[in-house]
């Protein structure tokens, strides 16, 4: 997330390549499977989970977060361009001097869907404040066909009006993103909020069939019409 004097807090999100096994041409955040690698340099399975977020965003968008020092723009394409020749992470944090900063990642929410036959995800969402200074997204051809910086309800009119496609997850969390007006409120509201899986279930309301996540839990909206519902 970084803030703007003249806007609500942005977020930085990807969308992904449309020839993609899941969720193909969905605006997502960035994000990937925790790989050996990440394990390697952490303590536990969270742990790993917050290196694979930075690895996966440095290597998609050249946004250097959760890395001290902060690399320029140059070593930030060059930590890229190496990601993507499969280089390990830990052999390049030492090679240019960095260190992991996980403490700068948040444990935002843990989504656990359950509606694919084949794919079973187990997904953890961090917050992160972008690194100054302010720089631009840089898209590589073959892991993600755009980036921006975009408000949560920009993100949500994109969706609404055809322009973006959504999956259930990401809705959601946008929505409650778009409760906070800064960094810290969304941190505050983050953290009074225990990090437990969630789990979506079908249920019928009147007649009709809803997908359902736990009320008191952050999020401003619990439910979605099953009917229609594009779930990647």
């Amino acid at each position: 997330m970084r803030e703007r004097p003249d806007s609500a807090p942005e977020l930085l999100m990807v969308e992904r390549a449309q020839g993609m096994a899941f969720a193909g041409g969905a605006l997502v955040f960035p994000g990937g499977r925790i790989d050996d690698g990440d394990r390697s340099l952490a303590a536990d399975e969270a742990s790993a989970a917050a290196v694979a977020a930075i690895r996966e965003t440095v290597e998609e968008t050249a946004i250097p977060a959760g890395l001290d020092p902060v690399p320029d723009q140059t070593l930030s394409i060059q930590l890229q361009r190496e990601l993507l020749a499969d280089d390990p992470f830990g052999a390049l944090l030492q090679r240019h001097g960095l260190r992991l900063e996980l403490d700068s990642l948040i444990p935002f929410a843990r989504w656990v869907p359950k509606f694919h036959s084949t794919r079973r995800f187990d997904t953890l969402f961090f917050l992160a404040s972008a690194p100054a200074p302010l720089r631009e997204p840089r898209v590589v051809e073959g892991e993600c066909s755009g980036a921006s910086w975009i408000t949560a309800a920009e993100a949500l009119e994109r969706d609404r009006v055809g322009d973006a496609r959504l999956i259930f997850p990401t809705r959601r969390n946008l929505e409650r993103i778009a409760l906070h007006e800064s960094f810290e409120a969304l941190r505050a509201d983050a953290q009074a909020h225990a990090i437990e899986p969630i789990t979506p279930w079908v249920e019928e309301i009147g007649g009709e069939n809803f997908i359902t996540i736990p009320e008191g839990i952050g999020y401003p909206v619990t439910r979605e019409r099953l009917d229609g519902l594009w779930r990647g």
